[in-house]
């Protein structure tokens, strides 16, 4: 199971390889082995009320100075998964203006997830059998009027550049006016052994007529990013995720989500969800896989056979997957979609007609067959509670 949630590197596509590895970016997608050994209690990164008693961990910008050496290049000097900041708080990610163009979004795609045993899960908790693979179906175009919602998350990693999937939400305190982005965790935070990366940026409806690869670096970036670049200026993931989330196995795969509050590039004094005319609702605490009876999950998969450049979809029944007894049994779907599409929205119908968010892609197996992702409990409620206090 190899962790699609994992940015992709490369390709404008924010597809994460699902290779059981976090699907969600392009770096390692690979996190679906032995989940972590946590409880199933809110656990939420350190509130914003702790943020200035707080010091920039080393190698982020501390003066306009240190901006400036940002801006112009500084934040490409790393080496290794070490150089990352690693706790709740620490995170930074200032605007670096047009380094997210289509050129350097085309070159973005997912690295080769980890992997591991099929089998993996089944004799912990309730699993059920594997499901039969759900081929993907390309999303009609432009993705604004079907899909408005979804769209592509870059990022950097010592690895270069990296891209996973992410959707619009609903923010029940500005509504109408929401500047949230649900992904997977591992598609802003590498986990237990790294920190956050850099340079996050959301592009909604991401190369919206899905033009071909081979077009996409030279296109107008109206056409590739039709509503602009939106950067990540406060991520918010589980403290699980951050203290045992591993690029393999599946470790930490029941709490790999994420949020992020976003702000454009270039100011239009208009909010995300205004912007795109859509937001997705939460449906946190949703029926278990056993008593839903569809969901579709959405992405952009850039792994083989797929390049990132088009929005795909899977629709299915979802089945359970337990890969430790101690955490919550995740949704699991026959799908296609490769690394890329880790972190892209899983949607599921509602008693009352409306359709939600109930999930996003965590993680998958070497073949490509299936997707898992985590069910959205306490804990996740958590997280959205603490980014709804951060930005007041």
């Amino acid at each position: 199971m190899s962790r699609i949630r994992r940015s992709g590197v490369a390709a404008v596509a924010v597809a994460a390889a699902l290779a059981m590895s976090a699907t969600a970016c392009g770096a390692k997608d690979t996190s679906a082995g032995a989940a972590p050994s946590v409880t199933a209690s809110p656990s939420i990164a350190a509130p914003t009320a702790h943020l200035p008693h707080l010091t920039l961990p080393s190698g982020l910008p501390t003066s306009l100075k240190d901006l400036r050496k940002w801006q112009d290049g500084d934040w490409k000097n790393w080496k290794d998964w070490g150089q990352l900041a690693h706790a709740a708080a620490a995170f930074a990610n200032p605007i670096i203006k047009d380094l997210w163009k289509p050129a350097r979004m085309s070159q973005a795609r997912p690295e080769t997830p980890d992997q591991v045993p099929a089998s993996v899960g089944r004799d912990k908790g309730v699993t059920d059998p594997e499901p039969a693979p759900v081929t993907a179906q390309a999303v009609a175009t432009p993705y604004h009027q079907y899909q408005a919602a979804v769209g592509k998350v870059f990022f950097d990693s010592p690895q270069g550049p990296m891209v996973c999937s992410g959707t619009v939400v609903q923010d029940p305190a500005h509504p109408g006016k929401s500047d949230l982005v649900w992904t997977a965790g591992h598609c802003v935070h590498r986990g237990a052994k790294g920190g956050w990366y850099r340079n996050i940026a959301f592009v909604p409806s991401y190369n919206d007529h899905a033009l071909p690869s081979s077009q996409v670096s030279t296109a107008p970036e109206s056409q590739v990013a039709p509503y602009g670049v939106w950067w990540a200026d406060w991520a918010q993931t589980s403290n699980q995720w951050i203290s045992t989330g591993e690029e393999t196995g599946g470790t930490g795969s029941p709490y790999d989500y994420a949020i992020l509050h976003v702000k454009p590039e270039k100011g239009t004094g208009k909010s995300l969800q205004e912007t795109v005319g859509a937001a997705m609702p939460v449906w946190f605490d949703a029926p278990s896989a056993s008593a839903l009876p569809s969901l579709t999950a959405f992405g952009y998969p850039a792994a083989p056979p797929f390049d990132g450049q088009r929005m795909y979809d899977c629709p299915a029944r979802p089945g359970r997957l337990s890969l430790d007894t101690s955490a919550p049994t995740e949704y699991r779907i026959g799908c296609t979609m490769t690394g890329g599409s880790s972190g892209g929205g899983w949607f599921a119908k509602k008693p009352d007609g409306t359709v939600a968010l109930v999930s996003n892609t965590s993680i998958g197996p070497q073949a490509n067959t299936w997707l898992a992702g985590p069910y959205l409990g306490p804990v996740a409620q958590g997280v959205f509670d603490a980014m709804e206090k951060k930005i007041g």
